[in-house]
């Protein structure tokens, strides 16, 4: 099995490859570094005794990297990291967020998974230990790391029942890559079942390690420049927004009874959507400002009814300048998004029907009083509606939310214990 997808990977290369170029129309970080994804790299420099391999696929997981990062740094001070990516905007928020590790931190593309490239970069850079984070399963990476020796630790690992049975599907080929890896942090006992039914042998369940993210002091001053620039109009967040879900929301809006003053702050997910989401705004008849329009000292102007965050590495204070915020991906089947960054926040958040990515946690908050389910967006309107006219019951709900994601801090020391055996 792990041979005829090697094959697929090598005949599909040419059209990744392709479709690599196409996407840097958009995002020209795509065209950027294609040696690293193809196990290709200069000359070896910025050696340290140990080198701990992380990978982060994207912008999501690379943020909830930070905690884990900091105290894998701070636990073999002898060590660098080689933190891997799939996408720019991922490495972009790398870069951003880890800068102050300077050389201790060194970023790369993830090679394919051909079998040969994943070789080559073991032995370029000679990792002691590989870390994936969350949900990322490569066979012919595994099965690379079990020949040299390289232990694999899936660390913060989710997976939920739709997965399960995908990866099932996937037979022997999952299955043999489920019994390479070495240790699995788990966020949850279901996820940790789920996990041992793919025959993971070494399984412990740590919590989420998006719990222990700290808001940098940075991030809470852009938040408040931000808010002075808005004024003292209600904001509702719409945020990491999907294809499909701002066109739901603006209707919504226009059926809806908010404050008459209120701002829709919308952020969408993707960047390469940015230019699109501004002309459907406009489309339906809303005056639009961009956040890269504004100067440090600029007023998002009176009129104002959408604000479209078009900036990379703000979601922080895009969550701290609201009064509400609503958690995309969920409108529509596409599982959810993490509710954990406005709850630290102490903001009251809104979620969708569909949350299967988030499934515990998002139960968790709303039975914790932080969070609230909608069914759709008229419904998520409504509710917001609601909030943002009783301030009793905003505040209140954003302190349960802040009480929440307190409660659940300590994933990442319980993570760094599971992972101590494994290194020296």
């Amino acid at each position: 099995m792990r041979l005829l997808y090697t094959l697929a990977w090598w005949l599909a290369l040419p059209l990744v490859l392709a479709r690599l170029w196409l996407r840097g129309r958009q995002e020209p970080g795509y065209r950027q570094h294609w040696g690293e994804r193809l196990g290709w790299y200069g000359r070896q420099a910025n050696t340290a005794p140990v080198t701990i391999w992380l990978h982060a696929v994207s912008v999501g997981e690379t943020r909830a990297a930070e905690p884990l990062i900091d105290a894998l740094l701070a636990a073999w001070p002898a060590s660098r990291i080689v933190l891997t990516h799939m996408t720019p905007t991922g490495r972009a928020t790398g870069k951003t967020l880890f800068a102050k590790h300077g050389a201790r931190l060194v970023q790369s593309y993830l090679p394919y998974d051909t079998g040969a490239m994943p070789a080559r970069f073991i032995r370029h850079f000679a990792p002691r230990i590989c870390i994936l984070m969350e949900t990322e399963v490569w066979p012919n990476l595994i099965h690379q790391c079990n020949r040299y020796k390289v232990p694999v630790v899936l660390a913060n690992a989710r997976l939920s029942q739709r997965s399960l049975g995908k990866a099932q599907r996937l037979g022997k080929l999952i299955a043999n890559a489920a019994r390479g890896i070495t240790l699995v942090a788990a966020q949850t006992q279901d996820d940790a079942e789920r996990v041992r039914v793919l025959g993971v042998q070494n399984v412990v369940v740590t919590g989420s390690i998006k719990f222990d993210v700290v808001v940098p002091a940075a991030a809470l001053a852009t938040g408040a420049a931000l808010r002075a620039a808005i004024g003292v109009r209600p904001v509702l967040l719409c945020a990491s927004t999907r294809e499909g879900e701002e066109q739901l929301l603006l209707e919504a809006l226009a059926r809806a009874s908010l404050p008459p003053d209120v701002l829709l702050l919308i952020v969408p997910r993707h960047p390469q959507r940015f230019d699109e989401v501004e002309k459907l705004v406009q489309t339906h008849g809303l005056s639009v400002q961009r956040r890269s329009g504004l100067a440090q000292d600029d007023a998002v102007a009176a009129d104002t009814q959408v604000l479209l965050g078009d900036s990379m590495g703000e979601m922080f204070a895009y969550y701290a300048a609201c009064d509400c915020a609503f958690v995309g991906g969920s409108l529509l089947p596409l599982g959810g998004q993490n509710l954990i960054e406005p709850a630290a926040l102490g903001k009251p958040v809104l979620i969708g029907p569909h949350t299967f990515n988030f499934a515990l946690v998002t139960e968790q908050a709303i039975t914790a009083g932080g969070a609230a389910r909608v069914a759709d967006a008229d419904a998520l309107m409504a509710q917001a509606s609601v909030l943002l006219q009783d301030p009793a019951q905003l505040a209140s709900m954003g302190q349960k939310a802040l009480a929440f994601a307190a409660q659940h801090r300590g994933a990442t020391p319980r993570t760094i214990a599971a992972i101590q055996p494994l290194l020296p």
